[in-house]
């Protein structure tokens, strides 16, 4: 015979009422004999309910499922999921952003005295989110994906039934604006990166140069920081980087202005191969102390808001501007699908602001009013 019934953490305030108190939200358990075998485990579900059906599910078929899914342990989970992602070549920086939410996770399993996978309930994935304090909603947004990733891994590996992280509904998110720089703050830059280069000491003078020719590649590159810092010497040809192979094996090259070649064939390199970091250790890691370069920059040249994504939407506003296509500007960007782009670049976009403004002019082709009030049309009055 099988019994279900709460195991009380040691901070339930009903503890003292035994096994038979079902009032409270602590873990379910499952104890008895089933097949003359001996079963206590956990049924990693804290609603009374579902558990009530699940046992006599169980019953009707004669006996308990063995399911040691079930009893794998939150630490355990997690390092089979780090592995996991390590195996599949994941970005360094992915991985550490799912470090930091297991971090988070692990303080909040031990305040609230749970060790098995199955005790992290969609309650209780509740009550973590409710824990996560002065982020933006789409910091909350990318936590949570991770959080459901993690738990889609537990259950294909049949570490757990179902995913909680599914039934938790996502942050509402108020869009940022796509901020570019205004001319006037892209001459302050550049200005304090010449005022860097001239006040720099002999031994540092190189890294100040090296600083002003990344900001000139981030804004006639369109490339996000890392890709830029990565980007290798051999990829410049013929005035021209390539920026990457599309999916249809096409190579991506972005012209470049013919002083900004001029530039990084004259930039003293970090090393042969490259002209931002040494190609040694992690990406991730030279990218941090360029961003700090950056941050320190923009304070320097009063520019508030400042940092280095701007670059990227500068040079897509600018293109939208000139009334270069969307679709184009989506290629040279590498974004995944062009709606991405639409979503952050739509406003700036010239070309369908004066396709709209055609449409409305050609729809007067045949409208009453405007012919008889139109100047060339008072045969029509007459």
């Amino acid at each position: 015979m099988l019994t279900i019934y709460r195991r009380h953490k040691t901070s339930c305030g009903h503890r003292a009422k035994g096994r038979s108190y079902r009032g409270c939200r602590c873990p379910i358990w499952v104890d008895g004999t089933s097949g003359g075998k001996e079963i206590r485990r956990s049924l990693g579900e804290l609603n009374w309910d579902r558990a009530s059906k699940w046992l006599l599910e169980q019953e009707a078929a004669g006996k308990i499922q063995e399911e040691k899914s079930d009893e794998i342990t939150i630490e355990q989970a997690k390092k089979n999921f780090l592995a996991d992602a390590e195996a599949r070549k994941l970005k360094d920086s992915t991985i550490d952003r799912y470090r930091i939410v297991f971090r988070q996770l692990e303080a909040f399993a031990a305040k609230e005295h749970l060790q098995l996978l199955g005790e992290l309930d969609t309650a209780a994935l509740n009550r973590f989110r409710g824990s996560w304090k002065g982020n933006s909603g789409l910091a909350d947004l990318k936590k949570l994906e991770r959080l459901r990733s993690f738990f889609k891994f537990a259950v294909a590996n049949d570490y757990i039934h179902r995913n909680p992280a599914t039934a938790i509904r996502n942050p509402k998110i108020r869009p940022n604006p796509t901020l570019p720089f205004t001319s006037e703050e892209m001459v302050a830059v550049l200005a304090r990166c010449a005022k860097h280069i001239a006040e720099a000491r002999s031994d540092r003078r190189n890294h100040a140069r090296r600083l002003r020719v990344l900001v000139l590649v981030l804004r006639y590159t369109g490339l996000r920081i890392s890709d830029a810092i990565g980007c290798a010497v051999a990829r410049l040809k013929d005035g021209k980087l390539f920026l990457y192979t599309a999916k249809t094996g096409q190579h991506v090259y972005c012209p470049l202005p013919a002083f900004l070649v001029s530039e990084l064939e004259n930039l003293p390199r970090v090393t042969d191969r490259y002209w931002f970091w040494t190609g040694n250790g992690k990406l991730e890691t030279a990218r941090k102390k360029w961003s700090e370069a950056l941050a320190d920059l923009f304070e320097k040249a009063e520019i508030e808001g400042g940092h280095a994504h701007r670059f990227r939407d500068t040079f897509a506003v600018e293109l939208l501007k000139s009334g270069t296509p969307i679709e184009r500007v989506s290629i040279l960007l590498g974004h995944a699908s062009v709606r991405i782009t639409e979503k952050h670049y739509n406003p700036w976009n010239r070309a369908r602001q004066e396709q709209a403004e055609a449409d409305v002019a050609r729809s007067w082709a045949s409208d009453p009013v405007v012919l008889f009030e139109s100047e060339g049309t008072c045969g029509v009055r007459g």
